[in-house]
């Protein structure tokens, strides 16, 4: 899976370090960014992508490039 965060709709809520840790963390701004895409199983960084109040996570098949979330 790829994912791909949007700086621009990033509120730095947070949600999605306290679910998948080991692949966010906020930056020096505030906002999310990626630290390992491989950190965490495919469920668990839809649950983090989920549970992004402002749906700033996008998540894409990496084989195909099709959008998976939102």
């Amino acid at each position: 899976m790829k994912i791909v965060v949007d700086r621009d709709l990033c509120i730095g809520a947070a949600p999605c370090v306290a679910i998948a840790g080991a692949v966010f963390q906020l930056d020096e701004e505030g906002k999310a960014i990626i630290i390992d895409e491989q950190g965490a199983d495919d469920e668990t960084i839809k649950l983090a992508a989920e549970a992004c109040p402002v749906r700033a996570i996008i998540l894409f098949d990496k084989e195909g490039g099709q959008q998976l979330y939102p």
